[in-house]
């Protein structure tokens, strides 16, 4: 087990949700034909935002991951709580100027999609419209990407609706996916989320597989979408 202080910090930073985000988000730049330095751009902008996410979101849950989670470093108490609010700092003062040199349409996107995320997830976690700043953090993601450049220039296109709806669709499915394996402890926590609900009427196995699939289409859709209509 880790015991230092960056690697605390970086496994309360939720790493494998984070790079897999960061990589998604910059094989959809090379997709859209983006240069490589600008990938590169795109990827160090996402992977800084999902770090804030992830520390964000365990330091919100430290009491009921003190729970259900001690193993986790902060409900563990093996990483300060000081440290990790340095450490959100610190990428804040940071994801701002990779958003801004981006180009000022895509960081405001960019910066919208974190704060609709840390914002709306406190406030609905636990309630029956937890899906919704999922999908409209997902929404955001082909504007920033379309507005995208470099060095603070920026494109004017803006994504076409198929792309929006369907990352919106994709912010769901990932919403789902995600809260299954803690659904017992949501439970037990007496919350009442849009994918407990769904697993208390369908089982957590049946609704795994209903989630998969449906997240596989919308891959598929997102795909196909791309070479026809296209991101912008």
């Amino acid at each position: 087990m880790p015991t230092t202080p960056a690697l605390l910090l970086l496994r309360a930073a939720h790493p494998r949700q984070a790079l897999g985000t960061a990589a998604a988000l910059a094989v959809a730049a090379a997709a859209a034909g983006r240069p490589l330095r600008e990938v590169a751009l795109v990827a160090l902008t996402v992977l800084v935002g999902q770090a804030i996410l992830g520390w964000a979101d365990d330091l919100a849950d430290r009491a009921r991951d003190r729970r259900h989670r001690p193993d986790k470093p902060l409900s563990g108490e093996v990483l300060d709580t000081g440290t990790v609010w340095f450490a959100v700092a610190c990428a804040a003062l940071l994801v701002v100027p990779l958003s801004v040199a981006n180009g000022r349409e895509s960081a405001a996107a960019y910066l919208a999609l974190l704060l609709v995320s840390v914002v709306g997830d406190r406030l609905l976690h636990a309630r029956p419209l937890s899906f919704v700043p999922w999908m409209a953090g997902f929404a955001l993601y082909p504007a920033f990407l379309s507005y995208g450049g470099w060095n603070g220039t920026g494109a004017t296109t803006p994504p076409t609706a198929a792309m929006v709806v369907l990352a919106a669709a994709l912010g769901l499915c990932v919403h789902v996916l995600l809260a299954l394996p803690g659904l017992v402890h949501d439970h037990e926590e007496g919350e009442r989320s849009l994918p407990l609900l769904l697993a208390l009427r369908t089982g957590t196995p049946r609704m795994l597989v209903i989630a998969s699939v449906c997240t596989a289409l919308v891959v598929v859709g997102i795909l196909i979408a791309g070479r026809t209509v296209g991101l912008t």
